[in-house]
């Protein structure tokens, strides 16, 4: 297996009131959110388009569970299923079930510290 990361695919953490965050960033720094947060465009090296989220979530959301954290990173991966067998075999825990959608495939992995880590192989054409 030649890659496993390819990049950030986003950043997400809990806030009191998450409309209040995103209007401050739009405000303050210039973010283009919408109802998910926003959405940074960027151009790979082969100049294919690529895109990493930030997504400010409710402060009682389930989505990082069993992590206990504020937050949690979504890294872009090619070949999802591959890594996962990957890592299986390495001896890392997996959470939950593949998830497969129209902009890309998810799963979701604990680090030592117990900090969900979500997987995505990205479908950015999607989102165009």
């Amino acid at each position: 297996m030649k890659k496993r990361v390819t990049g950030i695919g986003g950043i997400f953490f809990k806030t009191k009131d998450p409309k209040a965050s995103k209007d401050w960033y739009k405000k303050h720094l210039g973010f283009n959110t919408d109802d998910y947060g926003c959405t940074f465009w960027w151009k790979d090296k082969d100049g294919k388009d690529c895109s990493t989220q930030w997504s400010p979530f409710a402060e009682d959301t389930k989505y990082y569970e069993p992590s206990k954290k504020d937050f949690m990173f979504n890294y872009r991966v090619e070949n999802l299923f591959e890594l996962l067998k990957v890592l299986k075999e390495e001896g890392v825990t997996v959470v939950g079930e593949i998830e497969e959608h129209e902009y890309g495939k998810f799963a979701w992995i604990l680090d030592p510290d117990g900090n969900k880590v979500e997987l995505w192989e990205p479908v950015d054409s999607a989102f165009l």
